[in-house]
């Protein structure tokens, strides 16, 4: 294996390891306090290192100036409120069962790139879609006492985060990434803002530490995610993004006690396994 593609993967490791850190502090502040209230400020936080990263970089010209405004406006407060579904569904559902939902969200944005993108989706691809769909099924268990209605708020996010997927491949036929990775911040900023700041609540100096950390586990993610492609191209790396759900697992059994199913654990397999043949397939595919 090339050199800069084992870094990349490891890079991609690390940054699913942050990520999962932060589910799990989102997931405690999300239940002592609102979830606009925490979104909000950690956004205050992204917005600032992403103004900072552009105007480092020299980019901050050509990130005001971005080919598609509304394009941009939409995805960035489009992820914004994504991210606060999520993290209410880590609060009523747990980082278990809501991340073994959410990764079907690869799953969506294959079906959907045909029509929004034009990409050609062969029968493989929709096979493999068929089938992470039955995962999910196996998940939620419908028409059983253990159904938990719940569950739709991790589908949800999911549906969400993939329409934001795709709206971000639109952007980057015209703009760059770091054009789109500023307006992700900023737009994302003003919308809890306009939200959040009705729903603020006091917060004890321990939680404030937690929230601190927050923070910094959602810059250092995205400064990991942004080396990480630098080494290796996304189709090489993403497989091993899945790894976030082990993580995650590790961090809702141990800290949250929560239970490990085992409809979940199958559910989640199939689900994963059709993520990656999908990504293997897009791969072959423009390749």
């Amino acid at each position: 294996m090339d050199r800069n593609n084992q870094i990349g993967i490891w890079l991609m490791v690390a940054t699913t390891f942050v990520f999962a850190m932060q589910d799990g502090i989102s997931r405690h502040l999300g239940g002592e306090y609102n979830v606009w209230m925490v979104v909000m400020i950690r956004y205050w936080f992204f917005a600032v290192f992403v103004l900072w990263l552009t105007r480092r970089n020299g980019g901050l010209a050509q990130a005001l100036r971005p080919a598609r405004l509304w394009l941009q406006i939409s995805r960035g407060a489009l992820l914004a409120l994504e991210i606060c579904v999520t993290v209410l569904s880590f609060t009523l559902l747990g980082l278990v069962e809501s991340h073994a939902i959410f990764a079907v969200y690869p799953l969506m944005v294959a079906a959907l790139s045909g029509r929004v993108l034009g990409e050609h989706v062969g029968w493989r691809r929709w096979a493999a879609i068929g089938i992470g769909f039955i995962g999910i099924l196996i998940i939620l268990q419908p028409g059983t006492g253990v159904f938990s209605p719940y569950a739709i708020i991790p589908l949800l996010g999911a549906g969400m985060f993939a329409v934001y997927g795709l709206m971000t491949r639109l952007a980057a036929k015209t703009d760059s990434t770091q054009t789109s990775f500023f307006w992700t911040g900023i737009i994302g900023a003003v919308v809890m803002t306009a939200i959040g700041v009705w729903f603020w609540q006091p917060m004890s100096q321990g939680d404030w530490a937690w929230m601190a950390l927050l923070c910094c586990t959602g810059v250092l993610g995205h400064w990991l995610l942004i080396k990480c492609y630098e080494f290796a191209e996304a189709s090489t790396v993403q497989p091993f993004a899945y790894l976030q759900l082990v993580f995650v697992s590790f961090i809702g059994v141990l800290v949250f006690n929560e239970t490990l199913h085992t409809n979940v654990v199958i559910g989640a397999v199939i689900v994963v396994s059709a993520g990656i043949f999908t990504l293997i397939r897009s791969r072959r595919s423009t390749s």
